[in-house]
Parts: C-alpha cells; structure tokens; sequence
C-alpha cells in the first residue's frame, strides 16, 4: 500500500510570536496606562468644582430667601436641615444628602469666609492636605477655574 506522506499545516502559535504579542501588549498598557489612569483624577477634580458650583447656588438661594448665609457652624447642613432661629427658610436647597467630596472627605466650609464676602468652601484635593499642586491642589469656590 502506497501511503502518501500528509502535509502538516502549522497550526498554533510559536513561543516567540507569544513573546512578540505580550510585549506589544505590554508597551500599548505601558503608553495609555497613566493616561487612563490620569483621566479618572481629572474627572474628580472636575466633579468637585461641580459640586462646589452646586453649593454655591444653592447658598446663594438660602441667602435671597433668609438674608443671610449660612454660619460655619450651620455650615452645608443648612442648605438640607431647617436651622432654628432662621427665618423664610424654604429649604431643603440641596436635592440630597450634603456629598461627601470625590476623595470620600467633607468639604470644608466657612462664613464669614477669607477671600471676600461670599463663603469660603474647599475641597483638599487628593492628597486632603491645604495647598498642593495638579491633583492635589485645593479646590475652592472663590476661583473660576
């Protein structure tokens, strides 16, 4: 019987084409990594300055309404919780509990506040130390940023 030979068709993958792809895996995640990574602490400073906007609305609709702002020791709870001894109040003016910054901190309040006459509200930043710089940085409602 004449047997003829079978042609083997390669089939799976070598080692060094296994290599090839893994380091060109590893350099794409090594490229766009931090990016991605960077895109995230962005957005949270960007929800911070959102949120302090909200406070500062809402603040300034608690002053039309009662004539004042709120003290540092009623601070952002006013805008939620009817203070005593505060009149025309017409709260709540925050739709929801009073959030905690994107770095799962409160936000920092004072009235009367140090950078003119509105109050003064700061988020820490990532590092939730005063002053810093990129993330770290403060973000504080008396700054268009």
């Amino acid at each position: 019987m004449n047997r003829r030979p079978r042609s083997k068709s390669r089939a799976g993958v070598t080692l060094i084409e296994m290599l090839v792809v893994v380091t060109i895996i590893a350099l794409f995640a090594a490229v766009v990594g931090p990016r991605l990574l960077n895109q995230g602490d962005r957005a949270r400073v960007v929800a911070a300055r959102q949120q302090i906007g909200s406070f500062m609305t809402a603040i300034g609709v608690y002053k039309l309404d009662t004539g004042l702002f709120p003290s540092t020791e009623l601070g952002l709870n006013a805008l939620r919780v009817r203070p005593q001894n505060v009149n025309n109040w017409n709260g709540p003016y925050l739709p929801q509990e009073i959030p905690v910054d994107p770095w799962g901190r409160p936000y920092l309040y004072k009235y009367p506040g140090d950078h003119g006459d509105e109050p003064d509200i700061v988020c820490l930043g990532a590092d939730g130390q005063p002053g810093g710089d990129g993330i770290n940085a403060d973000i504080v409602s008396w700054k268009s940023q």
